[in-house]
């Protein structure tokens, strides 16, 4: 989380802009509450340019709700195809799979999600309900660098790790989703914005809080929204704006990644096992040649003040999570330490 946005949220933690209100206290339907909604909406938009004819919804459950509200907002009788580039795609495809036929059109397991697959390779349905990805992967440091042609399909994407960190067409997709405890805010959100003529398909077993088409009847509160998490993502895309958008934070995370990046490829002590050109700029696992150093590494990292490297415990080693927030001198303090570690051992 920026600093900026934590402590205004501390400013206004008893007395919202002269309220007398925290926003934990509020009314979801309040005005006061009301106008949070409109503005976070608002700037989301204009941050990422989202055409009007696509909704934003606010809601619950994280990404992994979403897992499932896909396939019962969208599959309409048909079969979805996606692809498993990482831990997250692969959880998608268990969660959709109790709700239709799900067909995997590419996957990179076998090589244990170090890039994705040749978009040429992908064995697509041209009669999919939809195209299902996760354009980046949190534990394997896996991005995509482009999106395959689906024809007519639309392209359904798990953005949750890198979502606001760089450019993006919003119009290349039918659905674009992420929880926001990345770049967006605290845990307890999740953001969709989907194309408003797939907001017809849903099944008639979709309870209605899943219910895309419903929920943007109800502007996002057929049932209490996370109001505070959505307060502070409103808080977020402030931020985020006066640091010059989108374009302005990309140009920070090449210049943070090639840093880290820069120093691993240039030495033999550390190691980054993912193709070259889908290396995340969010996520950067990193290994060291001797892993019985692993726990001495961390140790030292936590008595420097980097805190959290180790790697997810289905993947190993270490990952550094670079996302907007992270400054660049953060970067530069990991780089300092592990030369200083190299040098000692």
């Amino acid at each position: 989380m920026p600093k900026p946005v934590l402590e205004q949220a501390q400013a206004e933690m008893l007395d919202w802009r002269g309220s007398g209100m925290s926003v934990m206290e509020m009314s979801h339907r309040g005005k006061e509450f009301t106008s949070i909604l409109e503005k976070t909406e608002a700037d989301l938009r204009s941050l990422i340019n989202i055409p009007s004819n696509y909704k934003v919804l606010f809601l619950q459950g994280g990404a992994i709700a979403e897992n499932a509200m896909i396939p019962l907002n969208l599959l309409a009788g048909k079969s979805a195809d996606y692809a498993v580039t990482g831990g997250w795609s692969k959880r998608s495809v268990d969660d959709a799979s109790a709700y239709g036929t799900i067909n995997v059109v590419a996957s990179s397991e076998a090589d244990h999600y170090t890039y994705v697959p040749d978009f040429a390779g992908w064995k697509l349905n041209r009669d999919a309900a939809y195209l299902h990805i996760c354009t980046n992967e949190t534990m394997s440091g896996v991005e995509f660098d482009g999106l395959p042609n689906t024809g007519d399909v639309p392209i359904v994407a798990d953005m949750s790790s890198h979502i606001l960190s760089r450019n993006i067409n919003v119009s290349e997709y039918g659905v674009i989703y992420g929880g926001a405890q990345k770049n967006i805010g605290p845990a307890g959100l999740c953001i969709v914005i989907v194309r408003e003529d797939l907001l017809n398909r849903a099944s008639k077993l979709t309870p209605a809080v899943f219910n895309w088409k419903t929920q943007v009847e109800h502007h996002s509160m057929i049932n209490t929204p996370p109001t505070y998490s959505i307060y502070i993502a409103g808080l977020v895309f402030e931020w985020l704006q006066a640091q010059g958008g989108v374009t302005a934070i990309e140009q920070k995370n090449i210049a943070k990644a090639k840093l880290l990046y820069d120093y691993i490829d240039s030495t033999d002590f550390y190691a980054n096992k993912v193709a070259l050109k889908n290396r995340s700029r969010m996520n950067i696992p990193f290994y060291l040649q001797d892993e019985s150093l692993n726990a001495a590494f961390l140790k030292g990292a936590d008595e420097n003040g980097l805190l959290q490297l180790k790697g997810h415990r289905l993947v190993g080693g270490m990952r550094a999570s670079i996302y907007n927030a992270m400054p660049i001198e953060g970067v530069q303090a990991l780089v300092n330490y592990m030369k200083a570690f190299e040098s000692s051992h």
